[in-house]
């Protein structure tokens, strides 16, 4: 029998345990006033001449990251397009609103794959390697790349200088083959930013942008799967501010290939063995009942998270699509349009993680697509080691209050898509779908 997920004592203190997770999370009144976050002391004026160069995503500065795989472009007439492999010389013919480009320093690099997994670089990946730098400009822009990880790693320039360029070329096939992958959104302050502070995250975007950075990044997740038959799991995140583990506070979205499920997976698969709609009853439903539900449309359903060690909102599909790339395009709008929602309720000075979460490709039991948005204002210390009781200075009651509230606000101003919110939420048990759908 599961403990309850949500206990409130005579004194306020309210205990918590996830039914998925087991994690044991306390919040004590006494330590629940702490603010979120809030503009910078030092902000400085935007120097308007190096606004787009703060940092190695930015506009002006994309020969400082790998050869791109993608980027969605607008034309002038307000058609959308995806470019794929766009040579070094034309970088700059057109705007990206979203490029796809390689992560510099991967979790897994290539020789992983190759050593474990006898990975061999297809003939398609190795022509479009030779291609990009057939020319001057993308010759150069592979070896400053090659020559700028091999310097952060330790290396000299009289060890760099032993190599000939062709050779060093050789390992570029690497940048070009890579199953770690960053999706770049084009601004890093606010259009018309006057301080340094204005950042551009993704609740400052307007809906139908955000949609399409969703959907890009699903398209990248599929793209993934079909690229390396060894990976079990695409673990999608997104890390916001450098407390949350950013190296840039400039949005993007990580997808890091793996070739395990993970404990977390493997737990809900155990889980779900048991109970394959787990989800439905420990999680949203406790969340209908309780009062923890905090946004809904027609496609999807955000809820305060109980027993994460930081506040947490859960947003579910309530599709019976199962995995991202299964949904319709309405389906992606109805999380994208929940997930940018709270991200604007949240603001863009409060350091957060996007966790996405999906049935990987190799597992029958069914699970929902769902996202977890964590909100990093707390460290963890002594006591939560020494314990595993994590102390979480805000309540689930709270968080969906203070949301909700701030929701009103951005709703009247029409700065979010169209959502019931609070109590004008259905609250209706078994709303999410995902068990119903086949594979």
């Amino acid at each position: 029998m599961r403990p309850d997920p949500l206990v409130q004592l005579p004194d306020g203190t309210v205990k918590q345990v996830s039914p998925l997770t087991g994690t044991v999370v306390w919040t004590v009144p006494s330590r629940a006033h702490r603010p979120l976050g809030g503009p910078p002391e030092d902000r400085r004026p935007v120097d308007a001449s190096a606004a787009e160069r703060f940092c190695a995503f930015c506009a002006d500065r994309h020969l400082e990251t790998p050869p791109e795989k993608s980027r969605l472009v607008v034309s002038p007439d307000g058609t959308w397009s995806v470019l794929r492999d766009v040579p070094a010389e034309h970088l700059s013919d057109t705007v990206p609103q979203l490029r796809r480009i390689p992560n510099l320093f991967e979790i897994l690099p290539l020789d992983y794959w190759r050593t474990n997994h006898g990975y061999v670089v297809p003939a398609e990946v190795l022509d479009r390697a030779r291609a990009y730098t057939a020319v001057p400009q993308g010759r150069a822009h592979v070896l400053a790349i090659l020559r700028g990880r091999q310097m952060a790693a330790g290396m000299t320039d009289g060890e760099w200088a032993r190599m000939d360029e062709d050779a060093w070329l050789e390992h570029g096939v690497d940048l070009f083959a890579g199953f770690h992958d960053v999706i770049v959104a084009r601004r890093h302050l606010v259009d018309g930013a006057t301080f340094d502070d204005e950042l551009a995250g993704s609740g400052t975007l307007t809906p139908d942008e955000h949609h399409r950075y969703v959907a890009f990044t699903i398209q990248a997740l599929r793209d993934l799967y079909a690229a390396q038959p060894h990976a079990r799991y695409v673990a999608v995140f997104q890390n916001w501010l450098r407390p949350a583990g950013a190296s840039f506070d400039h949005l993007h979205k990580q997808l890091v290939a793996i070739d395990e499920h993970g404990p977390e997976i493997e737990r809900e698969i155990a889980l779900l063995r048991d109970d394959p709609d787990a989800f439905t009853s420990a999680v949203v439903d406790h969340a209908a009942t309780h009062r923890l539900v905090i946004a809904e449309n027609d496609h999807a359903i955000a809820v305060a998270g109980v027993g994460h060690r930081f506040p947490a909102i859960e947003l579910y599909s309530t599709s019976e699509h199962q995995q991202p790339w299964e949904h319709t395009d309405d389906e992606v709008r109805a999380v994208s349009d929940l997930l940018h929602a709270v991200h604007a309720a949240t603001g863009t000075h409060v350091p957060t993680n996007e966790e996405w979460h999906h049935r990987p490709p190799d597992v029958v039991e069914p699970m929902p697509w769902r996202i977890v948005l964590k909100w990093r204002v707390s460290t963890l210390a002594g006591f939560e080691g020494g314990t595993r009781i994590n102390v979480n200075t805000i309540a689930p009651s709270t968080v969906r209050d203070q949301v909700v509230t701030e929701l009103r606000r951005l709703r009247a101003v029409g700065a979010i898509g169209a959502m019931r919110l609070g109590d004008e939420c259905s609250h209706r048990l078994g709303a999410l779908g995902y068990a119903r759908g086949g594979r």
